[in-house]
């Protein structure tokens, strides 16, 4: 009997090192990377920005498949009441496929430095539920890699606030629309409805 318990207690011993030893080799076992972006993903959208509730990064793979509407915003222009246009936009068209993407830039020296502000008009003030990002640089040598493919891809570069590039399904660049164009203008709407129909 007294053969026995020192049996299991020399086995219970031996399963105890066994557990310590190993653990620090777990330890280092290095982080997973980021995963990269899909193949199948179009180049237009394989880009990460910080989403502007939180910070956290945000890959634009995540809206391949759908047709996307990107826009430049800012907080004290004459057009930011386009922000309720173009949420009424995507709460229409979302269920089709729809995702509008808003980058607020301070390009033109019209959006708040502080992006809990942005957040709180965007939405509390307006109510918006399309994704958002943090303030970038959307004109200009010094665009950002998204920014500079749209504007490569239309010929046309913001000039001002809420101006609005379209996005097929298939990841091509369809068109490009100016600051005085309305989220419910029906040229805009028209190209939205044909592209979800793609």
């Amino acid at each position: 009997m007294l053969k026995s318990t020192a049996l299991l207690l020399s086995l219970g011993a031996a399963a105890t090192f066994s557990t310590l030893t190993a653990a620090p080799a777990l330890a280092q076992t290095p982080a997973a990377q980021p995963a990269a972006h899909p193949a199948s993903c179009p180049a237009v959208l394989k880009h990460t920005f910080n989403r502007l509730q939180d910070e956290a990064p945000q890959d634009l793979c995540q809206y391949n498949g759908k047709v996307v509407l990107v826009v430049n915003t800012a907080s004290y222009c004459g057009f930011t009441k386009q922000y309720e246009g173009l949420e009424k936009l995507y709460a229409k068209y979302a269920p089709r496929g729809l995702v509008v993407l808003g980058f607020p830039s301070n390009d033109f020296k019209q959006e708040d430095a502080d992006a809990k502000k942005i957040a709180d008009l965007c939405y509390n003030t307006y109510g918006v539920k399309f994704p958002m990002f943090t303030s970038t640089v959307v004109s200009g040598d010094k665009a950002n890699p998204l920014y500079s493919e749209l504007i490569k891809a239309t010929g046309n570069q913001p000039k001002w606030n809420f101006n609005k590039y379209l996005i097929d399904r298939n990841g091509k660049v369809i068109d490009y629309f100016p600051s005085k164009v309305t989220p419910e203008d029906p040229a805009l709407v028209g190209k939205i409805e044909q592209a979800l129909k793609g």
